[in-house]
């Protein structure tokens, strides 16, 4: 006999590797998503309609059709016996489930930053991501793009000849400084230079001793804020875990006071299941909000008193 696999976890199982699915996993749309009465109806190898799927998700023909056109790629991925058409488009189980997510993130997202999210060009093609080394916290793109330029003219100053890495003896890091050796050598191999040009020379190095300063400082800063602002997410990201999890527990135990054992015996199916996911996503949507502010208002408050401690003069 076939074993039955639960539509949960055969979802979970499809789309684990999917953009999208990685968005709403931990957020109350994912509940919502998992928990949807048309799950019962659906086939995994069956194809769908159009018609049939808006008549799910409570939208036109013409309405979905709106959202599947910029998406073509992402939905009918690795199809090649998909029957749709010119005019006729047929959906199966992982096309239906991804343009579902769609649906539940344009109102956040809009096309525009769903199609970043997927990295699909202006041709409707989907980029494929650079293979690069796995990192715990992934570096925001316009940070690493500021910091490849700036590390790309850090070596070109070094080319030049005219700076040295030295390691500071007090903070013991490493620093840009002036190679005074090479300075002295490029000077003296001028022949019969004016004091007029000597000192345009100076000034000039002067400048760039300022500017390798306050690009320094620029650096440093850039990075300082990017931890703090990592640091600040991740926090938050915890907290919204937290009372998502917490807010689960309560339903769920809400849900088992108002369901007698007999009941619970007699009648135990898939269509129970699907009532207590409703349930759940329900009572999260209700009270997350609300929840959720008091619990970011409350470690900001202590955020700010643990600063004002840390600079209180001893």
């Amino acid at each position: 006999m076939e074993q039955v696999i639960p539509i949960e976890q055969r979802i979970k199982e499809v789309l684990a590797n999917d953009t999208l699915f990685q968005v709403i996993q931990g957020t109350p749309n994912e509940q919502h998503f998992l928990s949807e009465p048309y799950l019962l109806e659906l086939i995994e190898k069956k194809y769908y309609s159009t018609p049939e799927v808006a008549s799910w998700f409570d939208v036109t023909d013409a309405q979905l059709r709106y959202y599947i056109k910029p998406f073509e790629e992402y939905l009918f991925d690795d199809q090649a016996t998909n029957p749709t058409t010119a005019t006729l488009i047929r959906l199966d189980f992982k096309a239906i489930l991804k343009l579902r997510m769609i649906l539940l993130l344009k109102d956040e997202y809009r096309v525009r930053g769903l199609r970043q999210l997927l990295r699909i060009n202006e041709d409707g093609h989907i980029i494929q991501k650079r293979p690069s080394p796995s990192t715990e916290i992934a570096t925001p793109d316009d940070i690493e793009y500021k910091l490849n330029a700036m590390s790309q003219a850090l070596e070109q100053i070094m080319k030049t000849g005219l700076f040295k890495m030295e390691q500071n003896e007090e903070t013991q890091q490493m620093q840009l400084t002036i190679n005074q050796d090479f300075l002295e050598q490029k000077i003296k191999a001028i022949p019969l230079e004016t004091s007029q040009k000597l000192e345009k020379i100076q000034t000039i190095t002067k400048n760039l001793e300022q500017e390798n300063t306050e690009l320094r400082k620029m650096v440093e800063g850039m990075m300082a804020s990017n931890k703090e602002d990592i640091a600040i997410r991740i926090r938050e990201k915890s907290i919204e875990q937290t009372v998502l999890n917490r807010l689960q527990n309560e339903a769920v135990q809400q849900y088992t006071q108002q369901k007698k054992p007999l009941f619970q015996k007699l009648f135990r199916s898939a269509q129970i299941e699907i009532d207590k996911k409703r349930y759940i996503s329900a009572y999260i949507e209700e009270h997350y909000s609300k929840q959720l502010t008091l619990a970011l208002h409350e470690y900001h408050k202590q955020s700010l008193e643990y600063d004002d401690q840390q600079n209180v003069p001893s």
